[in-house]
């Protein structure tokens, strides 16, 4: 069995460590509940489990985003409208 050193010193055997597809696409626009705030005041909302920050919005809002970053953890979005 090979082994691999990856970064960190972490091993992995004969396997490379991938990520599961995101739920959510550079520019497209979903509707989405904001439920709590983030440590840089900004708003957070979950599409399918994957955490969106959304500067200017605060717990409570419903408003539609547009998506503008996605990085492995989490996606960056803008708030398009806001919807009631």
């Amino acid at each position: 069995m090979e082994e691999r050193r990856r970064f960190g010193g972490r091993r992995e055997f004969g396997r490379e460590r991938r990520f599961p597809p995101k739920p959510v696409e550079i520019g497209k626009e979903y509707e989405v509940d904001v439920q709590e705030t983030s440590r840089r005041g900004e708003g957070i909302a979950r599409i399918q489990g994957l955490v969106t920050f959304i500067p200017n919005t605060k717990p409570g809002d419903h408003v539609k985003i547009k998506i503008t970053r996605i990085s492995r953890r989490f996606a960056e979005a803008e708030v398009v409208s806001a919807t009631e």
